[in-house]
């Protein structure tokens, strides 16, 4: 079966809310893909774009939504208690996501794996006000922070955070990341709003920070976003 079946496969069986089907299936398909990080990142979640790009457009309904959020989610913590963890890269991060059930699961993925990549990470979820971020980030001085929006409503209030990040100065050394849905169907929009780098998906934002840390060693540093801020701030 290859891969695109083994999704269309995984769908189904999560809309059921068949709970041992599920587990069956995703047993069958784990043997197939062979490690932990390709069934997460290769199966997971694009199941579960799938999921709710069907449940925006209205053309899945919320009960059948609901099950296949809640049993996936199941899925994703099973899954990733096998994840071996790598050496500590000496960077940490501070995630974030919209308020969402649903986006609070795509965001544990990349979290799962950027955990296992060897990052010190700790997720927060959604819901929590900008000042309670912002007190955190400047106690605690993460390398990164990382939001995840698969929702337009998110936007405002990411983008009042980054305003204010860059505006105080206070970590200047703060890396911005963002990811999810929304950022996918708007090309530009992380750049547009200030933001460091943005992944497609948990596996890229994955890449993408163990690039950074590497370039980072280095002295050197990689931007999407913050020049295009100094440069409005210069003008």
């Amino acid at each position: 079966m290859n891969q695109e079946a083994m999704i269309e496969r995984l769908f189904e069986t999560l809309i059921s809310g068949n709970r041992p089907a599920t587990r069956a299936f995703v047993k069958q398909a784990g043997a197939a893909l062979r490690s932990p990080e390709a069934v997460i990142s290769d199966l997971f979640w694009p199941a579960h774009e799938m999921i709710q790009k069907l449940y925006r457009a209205d053309q899945l309904p919320c009960l059948n939504h609901h099950m296949a959020t809640r049993l996936l989610r199941v899925l994703v913590d099973q899954e990733a208690a096998k994840l071996t963890i790598q050496p500590s890269r000496g960077r940490s991060v501070f995630a974030l996501c919209g308020p969402s059930e649903a986006e609070e699961l795509g965001a544990q993925m990349a979290v799962d794996l950027i955990e296992a990549a060897g990052f010190d990470i700790c997720f927060a979820g959604g819901g929590i006000a900008n000042d309670e971020v912002l007190g955190r980030v400047h106690e605690e001085s993460p390398d990164v922070l990382l939001m995840f929006s698969s929702a337009a409503q998110d936007l405002p209030n990411i983008r009042a955070m980054i305003d204010q990040l860059h505006e105080i100065g206070a970590c200047p050394n703060l890396q911005i990341a963002v990811g999810g849905g929304v950022f996918n169907r708007a090309e530009g929009l992380a750049e547009e709003i200030g933001a460091d780098v943005y992944g497609t998906s948990p596996l890229e934002m994955v890449d993408i920070l163990i690039h950074d840390a590497e370039e980072r060693s280095g002295l050197a540093q990689r931007t999407v976003g913050r020049n295009r801020v100094k440069k409005r701030a210069a003008a």
